[in-house]
């Protein structure tokens, strides 16, 4: 059995905790959480890595939740692949009930992750090309500022890959730039360790027999 991973590198670090010393997955594509501003983008980019690798494995475990656009596309693909279960990567570590609650809390409301904290605020500028207009004057905070008016609270979510002073320490540093309020809580990457499941699934002696 030879798998192969085509995945947002939002969860990166969330699916290398996870499979970095597994012998089954061989080929590992990760793509710019950047892509996510234009869906159709989106898909085509995610088509293109997928044929990259698909001669070279049995499955893909693509590591993306539907975010707007990907419903059921692992029917659009000539390769056996499982898709995360969530509306988006933040359902995918917190699961849908906790999700709702949080946003409950407080509707204003951006959710952190590792990988969104890496990025902070300049990658927030990358993926909505907020920096498109400096020329004529017009800085990107600016743009964040009327973008995140609605905002008032950063949630950092420990999904439990280690080093989490590291990565709240960031998350704590884009709330200040924004003059969010922060807070921290738990996740897990159980919807991933459960896509991983599905997908070996398909290729064990069993599920080939049936």
């Amino acid at each position: 059995m030879k798998l192969g991973i085509v995945a947002c590198d939002i969860l990166k670090h969330e699916i290398e905790s996870l499979v970095s010393d597994d012998p089954d997955f061989v080929q590992k594509e990760y793509l710019e959480y950047s892509i996510h501003v234009f869906p159709e983008v989106m898909k085509e980019k995610i088509l293109e890595a997928v044929d990259k690798v698909k001669d070279n494995v049995d499955g893909i475990l693509l590591g993306f939740a539907v975010c707007q656009s990907l419903e059921n596309f692992t029917d659009e693909l000539d390769i056996p692949a499982v898709m995360l279960d969530g509306a988006d990567c933040i359902e995918v570590v917190l699961g849908p009930e906790e999700y709702e609650k949080e946003k409950k809390i407080c509707p204003g409301t951006w959710f952190s992750t590792p990988g969104w904290a890496e990025n902070g605020k300049n990658g927030l500028i990358k993926e909505m090309h907020l920096d498109a207009m400096m020329d004529e004057g017009f800085p990107p905070e600016m743009f964040l500022d009327i973008i995140f008016d609605a905002y008032s609270r950063c949630l950092y979510i420990d999904t439990g890959i280690g080093n989490n002073d590291y990565y709240v320490n960031l998350s704590e540093k884009f709330a200040q730039e924004l003059n969010f309020t922060h807070e921290c809580r738990t996740g897990n990457t159980k919807n991933i360790e459960m896509a991983i499941t599905k997908l070996k699934k398909l290729f064990t002696d069993d599920s080939l027999e049936n």
